[in-house]
């Protein structure tokens, strides 16, 4: 693959020029937010952006319509939100949320931190795509089939899989390792990629990294992760405590809402779903959350329809969209047509209100199909003369 354009991902300082005004895209290495974090996402949405807060693919967030960018950038430098101001748009690390709380062989939270310290100190790593990704699996397969480059998924309390494009490549390390040997395969893809973005472009990319690394694979590779349910609802802890794991509609969460939720004051995560979790919770406290945060709209029910759509931005805030997708998506689901199970029909040509989808959906303004989770998702595009709906395949 030849690139005529270099890798544009959008960071902090560097914003994307979006239809609807200046979008930014902060890392949170892991999703993880202190709460004073949260508090200042919420209120820099509020004052210098639409007032909105949108949770990614890979548990990181943007904010729309910005009307000051160095506001912002000293905003998020204070709530050491913006760390590096060479190595922002590389500090893309998806980890098991509930890891060291509850399930999992291991607990890779303080690898997360580990792995962010050691990509900002290494200078050959700030021209790293912004596309590419690191994953920490806890060992449950949450997130190792999340299509990273270059991921650790345990096997054992201190036994790590290496894995490179999302595949096992054999090798296994121990936890003092695994950002030592993670960072050693970025710097060898560095050598590699010339003008790719992911490891996957490269021509048995995985196996020229392994052979670089001088490493030597001694276990059968793992099968392939099974898609896992995304976590929703009351999770009791290992510790006794409570974590509270809250649905996002549409993946757009309201600066208000992020107020309240910054007030319970206990950590939080940003999921890759777009989805989030509350931790640390005793039980009464836990139910006031959901007693208040639900009629926000948070999702706390597992069978909520809202858990089957996602959506790309559409109309006003992309310009090749043909529809304000989002506002269709929403209205499919509080009138009922976005059901648990059935067969998808394939269609073309409809209106929004011929629309009725079972499963899960994304809907999608053009042909690109931007922001489409991996699996299997039936199609909602929009064209010119309305409405296709395709059948669900894997993507």
């Amino acid at each position: 693959m030849t690139r005529s354009a270099p890798d544009s991902c959008p960071g902090v300082l560097r914003l994307h020029e979006a239809a609807d005004g200046s979008l930014a895209r902060i890392r949170l290495p892991g999703g993880r937010l202190r709460p004073d974090q949260l508090l200042a996402l919420a209120e820099a949405a509020r004052d210098l952006g639409d007032g909105g807060i949108e949770l990614t693919s890979r548990g990181n967030v943007q904010l729309r319509r910005i009307g000051d960018a160095e506001a912002l950038a000293a905003r998020l430098g204070s709530a050491d939100l913006l760390p590096s101001r060479t190595h922002e748009r590389v500090r893309n690390i998806v980890a098991s949320p509930l890891s060291g709380r509850l399930g999992g062989l291991a607990d890779i939270r303080d690898l997360i931190p580990r792995l962010d310290d050691a990509l900002r100190a290494a200078p050959a790593l700030a021209d790293l795509p912004g596309r590419v990704l690191f994953t920490l699996d806890d060992g449950r397969g949450d997130v190792s089939g999340l299509g990273g480059d270059f991921g650790i998924h345990a096997v054992g309390a201190d036994d790590y899989a290496l894995l490179l494009g999302e595949r096992d490549s054999g090798i296994r390390v121990p936890g003092t390792q695994a950002v030592e040997v993670l960072l050693a395969a970025a710097h060898e893809f560095q050598a590699l990629r010339g003008e790719q973005w992911r490891l996957r472009e490269i021509a048995d990319g995985p196996a020229r990294i392994v052979a670089a690394l001088g490493l030597e694979p001694t276990a059968d590779p793992l099968e392939p992760p099974a898609p896992q349910d995304i976590p929703i609802g009351w999770f009791a802890q290992d510790d006794g405590l409570v974590s509270l794991g809250a649905g996002v509609r549409l993946g757009a969460l309201p600066a208000r809402t992020a107020e309240f939720l910054a007030a319970v004051d206990r950590p939080v995560v940003l999921t890759p779903w777009r989805s989030l979790i509350l931790s640390d919770l005793d039980e009464w406290t836990a139910e006031q959350v959901v007693r208040v945060l639900a009629p926000m709209g948070l999702i706390f029910d597992a069978a909520s329809p809202w858990l089957l759509v996602t959506a790309c931005a559409g109309q006003p805030g992309c310009a090749k969209s043909r529809t304000d997708v989002r506002a269709d998506a929403a209205d499919a689901v509080t009138e009922g047509r976005v059901s648990p199970s059935g067969t998808p029909p394939a269609g073309v040509g409809l209106t929004v209100e011929e629309i009725a989808v079972p499963g899960r959906q994304h809907w999608s303004g053009c042909e690109r199909r931007c922001g489409r989770p991996r699996g299997v998702v039936t199609d909602v595009v929009a064209e010119s003369d309305g409405y296709r709906i395709s059948p669900p395949v894997p993507r």
